[in-house]
């Protein structure tokens, strides 16, 4: 099984504990009646810790679409290994430095897991095409 399929189903995983996260933050500060609601009433703004749960969560799902198609793209197109996997492993390892490092609150450093990923998915598209 190659890299970049490995990493694909390890991204769901990785989708996951950013919804956990972010509903770990979330949940509590709205409320059972408005998380099991329609929601149709405005939502209480969100504080500190959930908005940058909420926000990280908002910029994995930016890239996640993209991440999906370069490796079933790679693996279907028989690409896969080289600098697309190098490329997958950039993505999956800067997606889990950003996710606490933007809940921290630590600026530079959550720019630069940012910046590895996006490098990750530039390295897959170049091995695709």
């Amino acid at each position: 099984m190659s890299v970049e399929l490995q990493l694909l189903g390890w991204s769901v995983v990785l989708l996951i504990v950013y919804i956990l996260v972010q509903g770990g933050f979330v949940a509590p500060l709205r409320g059972a009646v408005w998380n099991a609601g329609p929601r149709d009433e405005g939502q209480p703004p969100l504080g500190k810790y959930p908005g940058r749960a909420q926000r990280a969560l908002e910029n994995f799902k930016e890239t996640y679409p993209a991440f999906i198609a370069l490796a079933l793209g790679l693996l279907v197109s028989g690409h896969t290994g080289g600098n697309g996997a190098l490329g997958a492993w950039l993505w999956f390892g800067g997606r889990i430095a950003y996710l606490p490092l933007y809940i921290l609150g630590v600026p530079w450093v959550r720019s630069v897991a940012y910046g590895v990923s996006f490098v990750g998915l530039i390295m897959m598209l170049t091995r695709l095409i």
